[in-house]
C-alpha cells in the first residue's frame, strides 16, 4: 500500500513538473511573439493583452506590468469557480509571460514587415497560447470571464471571446487606423487556427464518455467542480463485467479540469473525448438542483 502511494505521489510530482515546464515554454513563446513581431508593428493580440498593447502604445506603460494589472483581478474573481489549480497555473504562466516580455523588449525586433509579423507572429503566439491552455493554464483573463459567463448564463465560450475581441479590434481601428485593426484580426485568425492544432479545437464543445466503477462519485464531483450534469448509463464489458458509463458535454477550457476530477477519484477510468459539431436542445447546467443518487 505504501509503495503504491509513493508511486502515485511520484507520478503526480512528475506530472506537475511537466505541466509547469510546458507552461513556461508556452508563455515564453507567446512573449517572444508579442515583443518581437506584434508590438513593433502595432499589431494587437485579442482580449486583455490586446488592451494592454493599446495602453502601452498610447501611454508608454510597460506591457509586462499591464499584463498582470489587467488580468489578475479577473483571475481572482474566478478563483472560487475555476479551482485553485487552474488559477495557480494561470498566475504562474502570466508571471513567466510578463518576465519574458521585459527580457525580449530591449532586443532587436525580428521584422517590421507587417505581413511577416502577422504570419510568423500569429503562428508562434498560437503555439504558445495553445501549449499553455493544453497544460491547464491561461494567459488572458478574457478566457476566465468567458467561462464564468458560460457557467452562469450559458453563453458559448468561443462566441464570448470573439465578441470581446471584436470590441478590442474596433477600438484599435479607431485609435491606430483601420489597417492595424485588419492586421490584428488576421493575426487573431491565424493564432486561433494554430491553437486548434495544438489544443484540439478553439470553439468546439467536447463530448466526454467515462467508463468507471466509481460513477456516482465522479458524477457528483463533476457537478460540484464544473457545474456540469452528466448522463449516467449502465454498461457491461466483455471481460470487465458491469460498468457505469458517464456522458457529458463541456467546453475545451474545462477539459483539463475534468480530467483532474476523474483521475482524483478513479485513476483507471477509461475516457474518450470527441468534438461536438452541433448541440441541439438546452444543455442542463448547475442551477438550484440536486444530483440524483444512483444506487
Amino acid at each position: 500500500m505504501k509503495e503504491n502511494r509513493k508511486r502515485i505521489t511520484k507520478e503526480k510530482i512528475s506530472e506537475y513538473l511537466l505541466d509547469f515546464f510546458m507552461l513556461t515554454i508556452g508563455a515564453i513563446l507567446a512573449a517572444f511573439s508579442i515583443e518581437e513581431f506584434l508590438v513593433p508593428c502595432t499589431i494587437l493580440d485579442g482580449g486583455l493583452i490586446g488592451v494592454g498593447i493599446m495602453i502601452h502604445q498610447v501611454a508608454g506603460v510597460p506591457l509586462s506590468i499591464l499584463t498582470i494589472a489587467l488580468n489578475v483581478p479577473f483571475l481572482l474573481i474566478g478563483t472560487k469557480k475555476m479551482g485553485i489549480t487552474f488559477i495557480g497555473k494561470a498566475l504562474y504562466a502570466m508571471a513567466v509571460f510578463s518576465i519574458f516580455l521585459e527580457i525580449f523588449a530591449p532586443l532587436e525586433n525580428v521584422t517590421k514587415e507587417y505581413l511577416l509579423a502577422v504570419c510568423f507572429g500569429g503562428v508562434i503566439l498560437g503555439a504558445g497560447v495553445g501549449i499553455v491552455i493544453r497544460f491547464g493554464g491561461c494567459l488572458d483573463g478574457t478566457e476566465t470571464v468567458a467561462i464564468l459567463l458560460n457557467r452562469r448564463f450559458q453563453f458559448p465560450v468561443g462566441r464570448t471571446v470573439l465578441l470581446i475581441n471584436v470590441v478590442v479590434y474596433g477600438v484599435a481601428g479607431f485609435v491606430f487606423g483601420i489597417d492595424r485593426a485588419m492586421y490584428s484580426l488576421l493575426t487573431y485568425i491565424i493564432t486561433s487556427k494554430i491553437v486548434d492544432y495544438v489544443e484540439t479545437g478553439l470553439d468546439q464543445a467536447k463530448a466526454v464518455m467515462i467508463i468507471t466503477d466509481a460513477g456516482a462519485e465522479i458524477a457528483e464531483n463533476i457537478y460540484k467542480e464544473l457545474g456540469r450534469t452528466v448522463t449516467i448509463l449502465e454498461g457491461e464489458g466483455l471481460v470487465s463485467g458491469k460498468k457505469v458509463v458517464l456522458y457529458c458535454v463541456i467546453s475545451r477550457f474545462e477539459l483539463f479540469q475534468l480530467k483532474q476530477v476523474i483521475q482524483s477519484v478513479d485513476g483507471s477510468a477509461f475516457i474518450t473525448v470527441s468534438d461536438v459539431s452541433e448541440i441541439i436542445g438546452r444543455h442542463i447546467k448547475k442551477k438550484d438542483i440536486r444530483v440524483l443518487n444512483k444506487e
